[in-house]
């Protein structure tokens, strides 16, 4: 039996602009109760500069910050599996590729990257933070999530018994912008982008960005989308009957043009269900 009086209150890290703010808020008090801990879920396929913001973070930060991982999302998007039963090969889709149809048509595959990846090890490492029991329905945990005031369609309530969805920087009226004038005045560096280097959700002005500062995680992009095409390229039972693309133009990622970019330069993560990426 639970004997807890209160849950606790975890960050879930995204190591990006907004969840990167709320963690520092929290070590100067201005948002409370201090979380005894933050998360931060690792797809092994983040950006370099997202690491070494992380390295630097922790050193700031009164509560750990705990490292968990489910692999590599990237072994996992490519990994080649059989069916026990039937025994055929097949390729999970696991990321939200665009697709050209064999119709002509554009499409996206289902995904369960942010399921898989993200939120499996954090609700792990929660559950054990917290002692939650087999069948717990009381809540143990308080998750805050960074999802700021311009992004509130992505607020959606925990679908876990014994945790609590909250979002201080909504609480707080502040905007990703604000986010950003907060660290300014505080003196702290700017944070990286956060999101796994081919992220299909990528904006153009992101991919540009990528392409120009970070030329080796660009590059690797690039490779993934071939191996990815490689493996679906055999159209049959299991695979997909399409071609998957990382950019929604479906052009090959190293041949498009990305000087005609969207006008905001957000990520397209209005699309992600669990309102955890990105953040």
């Amino acid at each position: 039996m639970d004997t807890r009086s209160k849950p606790i209150h975890i960050l879930s890290l995204g190591a990006g602009v907004q969840s990167s703010t709320l963690a520092l808020m929290a070590a100067a008090g201005e948002v409370t109760p201090m979380p005894v801990a933050a998360i931060f879920a690792d797809t092994q396929a983040e950006p370099q500069s997202v690491y070494r913001w992380l390295d630097w973070l922790e050193g700031q930060l009164p509560f750990p910050v705990y490292r968990v991982t489910a692999g590599s999302l990237t072994e996992g998007a490519l990994m080649v599996r059989t069916n026990p039963r039937k025994g055929h090969e097949y390729v999970r889709s696991i990321i939200p590729a665009f697709t050209l149809n064999p119709d002509g048509t554009k499409g996206i595959v289902g995904r369960s990257c942010t399921r898989d990846f993200k939120l499996a090890p954090m609700f792990k490492k929660m559950r054990e933070l917290a002692g939650i029991t087999r069948g717990q329905k009381t809540p143990g945990v308080v998750s805050w999530i960074g999802i700021s005031l311009d992004e509130v369609s992505r607020m959606k309530p925990s679908r876990l018994a014994w945790a609590q969805n909250r979002w201080p920087l909504i609480e707080l009226e502040m905007t990703r912008h604000d986010c950003f004038r907060w660290m300014k005045n505080k003196g702290f560096p700017t944070p990286p982008r956060s999101a796994c280097t081919y992220c299909p959700f990528h904006s153009d002005v992101e991919w540009r960005r990528l392409k120009n500062d970070s030329p080796e995680d660009f590059a690797a992009a690039v490779r993934f989308e071939k191996e990815l095409q490689d493996l679906h390229a055999p159209v049959g039972r299991g695979r997909l009957d399409s071609i998957p693309f990382l950019h929604d133009s479906l052009v090959p990622l190293g041949e498009v043009d990305f000087s005609e970019s969207d006008a905001t330069g957000q990520f397209k993560f209005v699309n992600e269900c669990e309102g955890m990426c990105g953040v």
